[in-house]
């Protein structure tokens, strides 16, 4: 895994993500930094982050890509934990304490689980 030079962008782009309780799409991103910098280069973070794990994608129920901050990923990367998407504020919260489970037969091998619950969020409900 290649670490890239921090910038203003990244230093930024990870303080907002930090700072967040919602997943944050790449349109709530770029207008949160006020012009601090280009679509392009917030695109080319965002997939920076992804890539050295401190940051991971969840398409919600609208297809829309959202990035949160990972959670104990420092040995190995993983998000085994629910996404919830609510139908009413548009919000992606990532429920850190439920694990799906579920079971495969032994020809599929898991390299990634991606589970998304949509409902209405506790401020919507």
């Amino acid at each position: 895994m290649k670490v890239a030079r921090n910038t203003v962008a990244k230093t930024e782009i990870k303080k907002l993500i930090h700072s967040s309780e919602v997943a944050l799409s790449h349109t709530e991103i770029q207008a949160a930094l006020n012009d601090l910098c280009d679509r392009v280069t917030i695109y080319r973070v965002l997939d920076r982050l992804v890539e050295e794990g401190s940051v991971h994608r969840i398409v919600n129920v609208d297809g829309v890509i959202k990035y949160a901050e990972c959670h104990d990923c420092e040995k190995q990367h993983h998000h085994n934990h629910v996404h919830f998407s609510c139908e009413k504020c548009k919000s992606v919260t990532c429920l850190e304490d439920v694990e799906p489970t579920f079971k495969l037969p032994k020809q599929y091998q898991v390299k990634e689980v991606n589970f998304t619950l949509s409902g209405l969020c506790p401020k919507c409900s």
